[in-house]
């Protein structure tokens, strides 16, 4: 299948008739689904809706009927499947218009949909089934496009309507979906035939056609008019011009890392935050342009936009002509503190006798000038979703106000959707967070057997993780396998040498750009090496101490510049060993090493109550199966050191324990998981042997 070559802004069709023709009509409603939503110039993520009206055989009467096939609440059209659609009954659909006691009374017809269920579907229903129900054709697309929201959003948006489109597009004053746009959006199809959509003010457009792929060129040729339109209409600097230019890559990136962990420390309060950064060009010309502040004021105009990203954006007090980090650090708590005056306001202005509570008070979206944006919500998939939908929002501002007058939604409608009793259920519904949700670990060693079950134990309690690992190799396998299976916004990789102050330095800056920061350490990286003390040369010695003393400090250094700046606590736990407890033959340097780390660990646990900092010890002991340390020489030498065989030193270790039984690298990882909860909320400078029971390493 080859794409239609067109210029970079128009988007080309990718209807593959050969496909086509071998798949049944519900599986055209989703391949038709599919390629709309997987092109964010058509739909952002989890927004637009699509819908098929197809003929069924009832289950119960055998007679045909025709049902509704329509995107279920909460699915994405991109990555959903068959069973994300919801199907009714239409014959029971238009017979709730007679149940219709009007706007006082929307919400309640929400309650009927799931009493037009097809088939026991278990897939609910959306808010937005009555527009496709009563949209008198088979094929209906609802999208967001940003050149259609910028027509959309534009005070002239009827007569901007019927410029660009003539008579083939309708037009409809903002209103709340429901089930009177429903009404509304019927009757203007019906008295006008020769339409081929509707445009909703400040909300998006609905095109249809008589078979799914006439629904999809249409919905696409519709875009693509808007977009041609705009490419002609739309002249000079966007935004007003820029008043400073975007600073340089590395500056930025290294201003956004030491911002984002104080303002995440700012908004975690009540609940943890997880944060994206952004500074792609469309970000850089508007958080560098004069127009900027009174843009970003006005808040965005397309209601999915706004359930992503508040009501508006905080710009962060930083000049990039004149950079003043520090000044720009000290200034973060009047600024975040006025943004939750004016939220408090906001929600007092507007509030209705049955508003629910207000919600978190803080911004979602944050504009740094000359550096670019940073997102943060309760995970990083959110706040990354979070980011799109403001880029939407820039793209839409950019087009309305070069061809009109951009248009915000009216304060007490954002007030309304945000705060909408439907929304507000659907909110109470969502499954209890798992215990590290919003929570972000650092694991060093994370490629190897102890650290690559630690972070599979963390990513399965919901926090995120950054591996930090000196094998490449080992990290990018590692990293990617776990983003297969926990998603590319719970993991992320950094090569780290933990002996080079350097760079763990740049380590934790990548930590805070990926995920704003860091909760939880835990220090693992390390070596082992066997010797006679005679045979310990200096190399050998000083690279123990480099590694398992200095690397340790290195790290554990830098973990709590961060965890203070974000001023909510944290847990630092060091993976230590039984030979910080008991001395062993042959491995004075390692011995000593070991020891010293575990001391380090009751230092810094002195250091960091004061802040809510617990730092703890696990000491593992013969962890051989998955531990990269037992790929080497250290193998050898611990069996020539116990005169055994290598096959036969596991068997050896679990003899010599007073339970008899083999230490995994899970095992480790669970000790670990437990210092990292409010399990061990009360624990610091504590160690937890996890060796199967050793005498001589007893803590007391």
């Amino acid at each position: 299948m080859t794409a239609t070559s067109l210029s970079p802004s128009l988007i080309p069709s990718l209807w593959d008739d050969a496909f086509a023709s071998k798949i049944s009509e519900p599986e055209l409603l989703l391949y038709r689904s599919n390629l709309l939503g997987s092109d964010l110039r058509v739909t952002n993520y989890g927004g637009g809706n699509t819908s098929a009206k197809l003929t069924h055989s009832d289950p119960l009467t055998t007679q045909s009927v025709t049902v509704l096939w329509v995107k279920g609440s909460g699915g994405d059209l991109g990555s959903m499947a068959l069973n994300g659609f919801s199907t009714l009954y239409l014959d029971k659909l238009k017979q709730l218009k007679g149940l219709y006691r009007g706007l006082t009374d929307e919400d309640e017809m929400v309650g009927y949909l799931p009493h037009c269920t097809f088939n026991l579907n278990p897939r609910a229903a959306s808010i937005d089934t009555p527009l496709h129900a009563y949209i008198p054709h088979a094929h209906v697309d609802h999208m967001h496009p940003d050149a259609v929201i910028a027509i959309a959003a534009s005070a002239r948006s009827r007569e901007l309507t019927e410029e660009v489109f003539g008579g083939e597009i309708g037009w409809l004053p903002w209103q709340r979906p429901g089930f009177d746009l429903g009404l509304k959006l019927e009757a203007l199809a019906r008295a006008n035939s020769g339409l081929c959509g509707i445009m909703l003010a400040g909300h998006g457009i609905f095109t249809w056609g008589d078979t799914a792929k006439s629904c999809y060129e249409t919905t696409l040729r519709i875009i693509n008019r808007a977009n041609e339109w705009l490419a002609m209409t739309v002249i000079g600097p966007a935004f007003g011009g820029p008043v400073c230019a975007p600073l340089p890559e590395t500056e930025r990136r290294a201003i956004a890392a030491a911002l984002m962990p104080a303002l995440r420390g700012k908004i975690s309060a009540t609940q943890p935050k997880v944060g994206h950064f952004n500074d792609s060009l469309e970000v850089l010309e508007f958080v560098c342009a004069r127009d900027r502040d009174a843009l970003a004021a006005l808040g965005t105009s397309c209601p999915d936009h706004f359930l992503r990203t508040k009501i508006r954006p905080l710009v962060v007090p930083f000049n990039p002509q004149s950079p003043d980090l520090p000044g720009t650090l000290a200034a973060l708590d009047a600024a975040v503190a006025d943004y939750r005056a004016e939220y408090a306001a906001y929600y007092e202005r507007c509030r209705r006798p049955n508003s629910p509570k207000m919600r978190d008070p803080n911004a979602v979206v944050y504009l740094v000038p000359g550096v670019g944006m940073i997102t943060f919500a309760a995970d990083k998939a959110t706040a990354r979703i979070a980011g799109e939908f403001y880029v939407n929002a820039i793209n839409v501002m950019r087009g309305a106000n070069g061809a009109d007058r951009y248009i915000g939604l009216d304060e007490q409608e954002a007030f309304d959707i945000e705060y909408w009793l439907l929304e507000e259920a659907k909110l109470q519904r969502m499954p209890k967070p798992k215990s590290l949700a919003g929570q972000i670990a650092f694991v060093t060693g994370g490629a190897g057997g102890i650290g690559r079950a630690t972070v599979e134990s963390l990513l399965n309690e919901g926090a995120a993780v950054v591996a930090a690992d000196i094998d490449v190799g080992s990290l990018n396998a590692a990293v990617q396998e776990f983003a297969q299976r926990f998603g590319r916004d719970r993991v992320a990789g950094v090569h780290l040498d933990v002996t080079d102050e350097t760079s763990v330095q740049r380590g934790f800056e990548a930590a805070a750009l990926a995920f704003g920061g860091v909760d939880l350490l835990v220090s693992n990286a390390g070596i082992a090496s066997s010797a006679p003390i005679e045979e310990t040369s200096l190399d050998l010695w000083n690279r123990n101490i480099s590694v398992l003393a200095t690397g340790y400090f290195l790290v554990a250094r830098e973990a709590f510049k961060m965890l203070k700046t974000q001023g909510t606590g944290g847990s630092i736990v060091f993976i230590g060993s039984k030979n910080a407890l008991a001395a062993s033959p042959n491995a004075s340097a390692y011995c000593t090493a070991k020891a010293a780390e575990l001391h380090l660990a009751r230092c810094l646990a002195l250091e960091g109550a004061p802040l809510g900092i617990r730092v703890n010890s696990v000491n593992p002991d013969a962890v051989l199966r998955g531990s990269k340390i037992w790929s080497g020489s250290w193998l050898q030498e611990r069996a020539d050191a116990y005169n055994l065989s290598t096959d036969a030193l596991e068997d050896h270790y679990r003899q010599r324990s007073l339970l008899k039984r083999s230490v995994y690298p899970e095992d480790i990882a669970a000790a670990v998981l437990f210092f990292c909860t409010g399990a061990s909320a009360k624990s610091t400078g504590n160690i937890l042997n996890v060796d199967a029971g050793n005498a001589a390493a007893f803590t007391r």
